[in-house]
């Protein structure tokens, strides 16, 4: 089913099995172009591909085992904890990630999920992401750590009961948190990337007012404006700082005005201070002004000291400003932090004849560097150091809209598209040296209609002289709203001449196609703290006071003996002993990226703990499961740990997981795992950024997209091992148990019931598909050449099969576009066979060589033992070149000689391939022109060893063929007849003619797929492609065409029709009898379901049937083929006209039966009834007597009247 659309709480309902009757079918199959299938049992399925843009859902499992989603998210989730408070009361689970909106509802970071009712709570307050959440119970506290900030405090933070947000007593962290979990003594450890205490964005820089706020850049406009030339611009004010009057200096109102100057910017930003230089043109000047803020339209409050006294003042709407010409500008000081994007200044009193200005700027805290370099600093305030922004590549500015600030967007058109050549590089105006934290601002996608392209971008930066480039910070730019992402925390040195301290925002590479990245502003924040922590600190949640002696705890205290700026990122207690994990190291205890802490010391795991960074870390049972970055232990003892591994806490052992993955794990997380068939057991989905499960002992690598199952039990991965499993793809971050209710995982998933490649058996009791295993290797991520000629559809995976019970084999035949693995070992080229003949039974095998390897077979057919196998197929086969079919002789394995001579043409395809019911004649049908050197399109009849042309009238192109009786063949396609365009044409044999069906005109396009109705095919199904794009479903009922109507969506391809029997009737309707059902297969859209593989019409209703996936992407289903031809019951419509005779003549011979016998035993009741008796059985002398006897005694009295006896 793959993700399932989001539902309500968890209530799922399951669907009835179809009442199919395939026991008249013998073995019944399927292919197609899949590698994972299921079928559809709950109306919440789906087959939507799992998500790789970085958002994720809430997820339960249905209790069949399959995914659904409950909520989904627009980015990532990273924490999930049941918030079960004092009570016992299930307040509902608390969600943390980096998102903006959870089940459609906006949600910055943080919120509350209803299992029960599926309702989203947002729990506003917080701005940033949630890493680690802790549900305490006894306290009915839930601790949330990530990169934040919130209330008054930073990175850390309580919500308590159901009354909201709460500081914490030491105001959480200067750097971020990780990982939270409980002692068994009550205490809270806080595992993170911190060295201190404290609101980390308290502190105000040593010089207020740093950053220029860009006017330059903005809209000036203006009323009352002088009508004296040179002084009538309000432009004329801008970057204008030294005070002197003049044309082209100064700004003048009308004589005796009142009047507004107003700058309208395309960025957000918050003024401390506001800069005014006041005129002395002629006398004039302003007296009074207010300042209204927009688009609030408020009057600020300020601040300003008084020229004249040197008194601090307080003003609002008249603020006033001197006539001194001995005073060049005065400040005034915003009271309050007001955010806005434009203002006013309303002159309201003036010197002279009237007001005016000279210059004017504002200043702001704090610091930012936007993509857009014309909000940056102006170049014409002189700052050294201004800062700047420099764009390389195909950006544009994007309006605000719902944002801040206009932004840059770029859309990266072409997979070629080099990161290098792409990106956004800023430089802040940094004067004071010092701890920051810095912060990348993302617009939301929804305000410009971009979240189905948002991609993934890379941030990197360099803050310090003697540092090296920061750790790259990966961000998912998905979010539906405004967010922001902390990037860094750490010291940063000031502009010099020497150094910039720079962040730059470039595309994550390996992105697909058409991605779109937007980059708006970074913020940098001077931070502070207590200091003299490092990554750990315990919190006792029963004291009054913090605990500032960090020594005394020997969790602080070990903390500080780890690796200077550690990062602690999961933290796990086992048996009262706290295993701690991250990227650190101790030199003095000897260990590196893991040790435990218990009886007050820190204690180094067995070898020395692990050679590079642990992500992740979860208990099951006695063990701990470890993903990350490493390959080894730190001595290198422990081969096959190459990024995930298992530590015993029982026996103090390392235990690898086969050979480990390719690449480093990101996260661990258990799953229960159908192994077998409804047999749930737990297991550890390993989930990061690898493509290969690796080699060990007899298990070959297996290619994964950063997912991958290890099932305990087995000791073994899923994917390995050979069981009727299940598929699962995708990722998961979080899962935790929910008291009453489903197991809640966060991640994006896709599963199917059946990890099957390109063809599956069907059986119908019970309902249920099969793998048919014939090595057919998974497919590989790349572009699909090979192109299926008639329907111009991509072609790969098994596009047609056969059974063959005869001749004492037993074989299934496979053909299509793919490669798999004989039993041999060798490489099985696009036709393979599966041999269940006596003791060989499961021998896969190929064709010998020959073919060309990018050969695709479409079509195949038999006669006796010999197979033909059409498509595009070519290479030499002995020693004589074949193009579009070969024959084979099963019976012989081996290639039959001669081979039929090649098709001729341009693009040839054999489509194809039928025997005429009862002469060993075998029509082909396809796009090609000659046979040989036979003049021979569309169709050609192998017959005796030679081509021959059936009738001269057909052209251009057939998809599929149905006998109609024993010599008429019914052909679809894109066709011709005597050069007139048709899409369906009947051949009669007798006749050796073509004629078009004369109601294809009603057909809206050409015949892709094509199946019979009724016995004889006089009624059938056609469906293909209309000019305009869409599907068609049509029936032929023998006179006219008749449509399904536009119950298809348009993104429907169908591939394969037909008709099957119902155990159980349905409604009859005039398109399907009651008691079948029309299988439609391809790769199909039901408006208001979405995708799916397979799904049954009953004359009246599209329903669900099977669904399918190929990579990550939705599958196909090609065809349905049968042992035995399908039959059709009567459905209750007219008997033929032989049968109505025979009836009748055993009717009628009955009745006379019957009265015969009735009138002898009327007759024998008479003679009784009359006093005859039986005439004697035995003579003395019989031949004696009877010569006695004249004739007339015998035969005199036959005409006579009877008396009656005499009593």
């Amino acid at each position: 089913m793959i993700l399932i659309p989001p539902t309500q709480g968890v209530s799922y309902t399951p669907v009835p099995p179809p009442d199919l009757d395939l026991s008249s079918l013998g073995r019944v199959a399927l292919t197609g172009d899949f590698d994972s299938i299921s079928l559809y049992t709950y109306q919440q399925q789906s087959e939507n591909a799992f998500t790789t843009n970085g958002t994720q859902s809430l997820i339960t499992q249905l209790p069949n085992g399959d995914f659904a989603t409950t909520a989904a998210a627009d980015g990532y989730i990273k924490a999930l904890c049941p918030f079960v408070m004092s009570s016992g009361k299930l307040a509902g689970v608390i969600v943390g990630g980096n998102f903006t909106e959870l089940g459609g509802i906006p949600a910055q970071g943080v919120a509350m999920y209803d299992a029960t009712t599926g309702d989203i709570t947002p729990l506003d307050g917080l701005n940033g992401t949630v890493n680690a959440i802790l549900c305490d119970q006894d306290t009915n506290t839930v601790y949330i750590g990530g990169q934040f900030s919130g209330a008054d405090s930073t990175n850390a933070i309580a919500w308590v009961g159901m009354s909201g947000w709460a500081n914490l007593p030491f105001e959480g962290f200067n750097g971020p948190v990780n990982s939270i979990i409980k002692e068994s003594n009550g205490n809270v450890i806080f595992g993170g990337s911190f060295t201190g205490l404290g609101n980390s964005t308290t502190v105000m820089p040593e010089q207020l007012d740093q950053q220029v706020i860009n006017i330059a850049s903005a809209n000036i406009t203006s009323s009352s404006n002088s009508s004296t030339p040179g002084f009538n611009n309000p432009v004329n004010i801008i970057c204008k700082t030294n005070g002197e009057d003049g044309s082209g200096n100064t700004w003048l109102l009308e004589d005796n005005s009142k009047g507004w100057w107003r700058a309208d910017m395309n960025f957000g930003y918050e003024p401390s201070l506001l800069r005014i230089w006041n005129t002395h043109q002629d006398g004039r000047g302003t007296q009074t002004f207010s300042f209204t803020a927009i688009p609030i339209d408020g009057i600020m409050n300020f601040t300003y000291t008084d020229p004249d006294t040197g008194v601090e003042g307080h003003c609002d709407a008249l603020c006033p400003l001197s006539s001194q010409t001995s005073v060049p500008y005065q400040d005034f000081r915003f009271i309050n932090t007001v955010g806005m994007s434009a203002f006013r200044i309303d002159i309201t009193a003036w010197y002279g004849q009237g007001g005016g200005l000279d210059g004017i700027e504002l200043f702001q805290n704090d610091i930012f560097a936007y993509a857009v370099d014309a909000f940056n600093e102006p170049s014409c305030a002189n700052i050294q150091f201004g800062s700047n922004s420099t764009a390389t590549g195909p950006w544009t500015v994007t309006p605000s809209l719902q944002s801040n600030s206009e932004y840059l967007t770029a859309n990266l058109i072409g997979p070629g598209v080099s990161t290098n050549a792409v990106s956004v590089n800023f430089e802040p105006d940094i004067k004071q040296k010092g701890n920051y934290s810095v912060t990348m601002f993302t617009p939301g996608c929804i305000q410009d209609n971009t979240c189905d392209t948002r991609g993934i971008v890379n941030v990197t930066g360099i803050y310090a002289t003697a540092s090296a480039p920061s750790t790259p910070t990966i961000i998912y730019q998905t979010n539906n709203y405004d967010k922001y992402d902390v990037i860094y925390q750490g010291p940063v040195d000031a502009n010099s001449d020497s150094f910039r301290p720079t962040v730059r925002l470039a595309p994550l590479a390996g992105q697909e196609d058409g991605v779109t990245l937007v980059a708006q502003r970074v913020q940098f924040n001077l931070t502070d703290s207590t200091g003299g922590l490092n990554g750990l600190y315990e919190f006792n949640p029963n004291a009054n006071t913090t605990q500032t002696n960090f020594s005394s705890s020997a969790i602080d205290s070990a903390g500080m003996g780890l690796s200077a700026r550690a990062i602690i990122t999961a933290i796990q207690v086992q048996n009262n002993v706290t295993y701690v994990a991250g990227n650190f190291s101790n030199q003095e205890v000897g260990f590196e990226n893991i040790f435990t802490i218990g009886n007050g010391n820190s204690t180094a795991l067995p070898n020395g703990g692990l050679n590079a960074e642990v992500s992740s870390m979860i208990p099951y049972a006695d063990l701990l499961f470890i993903g990350g970055n490493f390959t080894n232990t730190m001595n290198g003892s422990v081969p096959g740990l190459n990024n995930v591994a298992i530590f015993n806490t029982t026996s103090q052992t390392w235990e690898a997981l086969g050979a480990g993955v390719s690449g480093a794990v990101e996260s661990v997380v258990t799953l229960e795992v159908n192994v077998t068939t409804d047999q749930p057991e737990v297991c550890i989905t390993v989930n990061g950024f690898f493509d290969q499960i690796l080699a060990t002992g007899s298990s070959k690598a297996i290619s994964v997209a950063g997912f991958a199952i290890w099932v305990p039990t087995q000791q073994n991965w899923l994917q390995n091992l050979n069981l009727q499993s299940p598929a699962i793809l995708g990722q998961l971050s979080a899962m935790t148990n929910v008291t009453g209710s489903a197991t809640l995982l966060a991640g994006t998933l896709s599963l199917q019931d059946v990890s099957a490649e390109d063809a599956v058996s069907l059986t119908s009791n019970p309902l249920a598909i099969d793998a048919i295993k014939v090595g057919i290797q998974p497919q590989q991520v790349g572009p699909v050449t090979r192109k299926r000629a008639v329907s111009g559809q991509n072609t790969t995976g098994v596009v047609a099969g056969l059974f063959y019970n005869n001749s004492g084999l037993n074989l299934t035949v496979l053909g299509g576009a793919f490669t798999a693995t004989s039993t041999n070992g060798t490489t099985i080229d696009n036709l393979a066979f599966l041999n269940n003949t006596g003791s060989n039974s499961g021998i896969v095998s190929g064709l010998p060589v020959g073919l060309d390897s990018d050969s695709t077979f479409l079509a195949l057919a038999t006669t006796g033992s010999v197979l033909y196998a059409g498509g595009t197929v070519s290479g030499t086969v002995n020693n004589a070149p074949v193009n579009g079919l070969i024959v084979y002789d099963m019976g012989l394995a081996r290639y039959s000689y001669p081979q039929p001579p090649a098709f001729g043409g341009i693009d040839i395809a054999v489509n194809a391939i039928t025997v005429r019911p009862n002469e060993p004649e075998i029509y082909v049908g396809g796009n090609f022109a000659t046979a040989g050197s036979l003049g021979c399109p569309a169709v050609c009849v192998f017959r005796n060893g030679a081509w021959n042309q059936p009738g001269n009238e057909l052209g251009g192109s057939v998809s599929a063929f149905a006998w109609q009786g024993n010599n008429q063949l019914l052909a679809g396609g894109n066709l011709t007849i005597n050069n007139n365009a048709t899409t369906l044409a009947t051949y009669d044999t007798s006749k050796t003619e073509w004629t078009a069906l004369d109601a294809a005109s009603d057909v809206p396009g050409p015949v892709t797929a094509l199946g019979p109705a009724n016995s004889d095919s006089s009624a059938f199904w056609v469906a293909g492609k209309s000019s305009n794009g869409t599907a068609f479903l049509m029936k032929y009922d023998g006179s006219q065409f008749r449509s399904t109507g536009d119950s298809l969506g348009k993104e429907t391809t169908i591939l394969g029709l037909s008709v099957l029997t119902l155990g159980k009737n349905h409604e009859s309707s005039d398109l399907v009898p009651f008691n079948m059902v029309l299988l439609v297969t391809g790769q199909l859209n039901l408006p208001i379901f979405g995708n799916v593989s397979a799904a049954l019409f009953n004359g009246t209703t599209f329903s669900p049937f099977i669904m399918s996936t190929s990579g990550n992407s939705p599958g196909s289903l090609s065809n349905l083929f049968s042992e035995k031809a399908i039959s059709f019951p009567n459905a209750g419509g007219h008997m033929a006209v032989g049968f109505v005779v025979l009836i009748a003549l055993a009717c009628a011979l009955g009745a006379i039966f019957l009265l015969v016998v009735a009138g002898i035993l009327i007759e024998r009741y008479r003679r009784k009834h009359e006093g005859y008796t039986p005439a004697p059985t035995s003579y003395f002398d019989k031949t004696s007597n009877m010569g006695r006897i004249p004739p007339e005694h015998l035969f005199g009295r036959l005409g006579a009247s009877r008396e009656p006896p005499m009593l």
